[in-house]
């Protein structure tokens, strides 16, 4: 079920926008489910939404664990700091997201 698929014609027409939660509202379903959620500090390892989350990505992974980064320029800051040492350089693209959507975020 891998690469393009032929969509069914008479499935309803659905479009669900997952670029950017600044784009988007919460239904008030969504909203009922996010105040009755559970909740816990994350920092700490308490959230167990969280905590759920990163153990069913592990798994799907065939990894021993996982990390939740809510965003791409934290992913990045963590790939990067992961390679470089303090002091270190990296060469990018002038075009590369890190640069030019980031404005250089991972050195701030």
């Amino acid at each position: 079920m891998y690469g393009p698929q032929t969509p069914d014609p008479t499935a309803p027409a659905v479009r669900i926008n997952l670029y950017s939660d600044t784009q988007t509202k919460p239904t008030p379903a969504m909203r009922a489910v996010m105040a009755a959620a559970e909740v816990g500090d994350e920092q700490l390892g308490l959230d167990p939404t969280v905590n759920a989350l990163c153990a069913r990505v592990a798994g799907l992974l065939g990894k021993e664990a996982a990390i939740f980064l809510p965003s791409g320029a934290m992913c990045n800051s963590v790939a990067i700091l992961t390679h470089c040492r303090p002091g270190d350089e990296i060469i990018a693209h002038e075009s590369s997201h890190i640069i030019d959507a980031e404005g250089g975020a991972p050195w701030a």
